[in-house]
């Protein structure tokens, strides 16, 4: 039986990072076994180095702008283009089971995710402090497993939800419809 080609991925599992490294994974017809790195500094070492033959991460959106983040890991590792996918990114707030929207005293996700529903917090949440987290799936992760505290909303992907067990109580709360990210794929150069 043939290796499968491995694709490192910016996020945890259920991230949008790798919803867009399975459309990828769909769009050329090689099964790939994915591997996931915390950020897009870990995808471009992983890369570098050998450790997997390709890697998928966001760029640009079109409302929370460049990804800083990724352009600051590009600018640090040796790497080739070869592809790119956009994705109509939808956020979601979520909560534990059992919380209310009354209930949330703080909301967590990735900063990129934060200025995506910009217009949306303010409005709905306008007293709620926010806080950044390195990966939106990874909050949703770390609300069900309690590091973040129970009164705690996070925005990440739908299947974040499903994957981690919370609750959807605002679906497609980002301000702009559609609202596309572009993800690059790399492998070593």
């Amino acid at each position: 039986m043939e290796k499968k080609i491995t694709l490192a991925v910016s996020g945890e599992k259920g991230s949008f990072s790798e919803e867009a490294g399975l459309i990828y994974m769909q769009r050329t017809g090689v099964e790939m076994e994915l591997v996931f790195a915390m950020d897009m500094e870990g995808v471009l070492s992983l890369v570098e180095r050998g450790e997997v033959e390709r890697g998928i991460f966001p760029v640009v959106n079109s409302r929370g702008g460049l990804v800083q983040t990724a352009f600051e890991a590009m600018g640090k590792h040796l790497f080739s283009m070869i592809g790119e996918v956009w994705l109509d990114v939808h956020q979601c707030l979520m909560t534990l089971p059992g919380m209310k929207k009354e209930d949330i005293k703080n909301i967590t996700s990735h900063p990129q995710a934060l200025s995506q529903c910009e217009r949306y917090l303010s409005k709905e949440f306008k007293n709620i402090p926010l806080t950044e987290w390195e990966d939106t799936a990874k909050a949703a992760k770390d609300l069900a497993a309690r590091v973040l505290p129970k009164d705690t909303a996070v925005i990440a992907p739908a299947r974040s939800a499903q994957i981690y067990g919370l609750n959807v109580i605002a679906p497609s709360i980002q301000d702009n419809h559609p609202n596309l990210t572009t993800f690059i794929v790399v492998k070593k150069l």
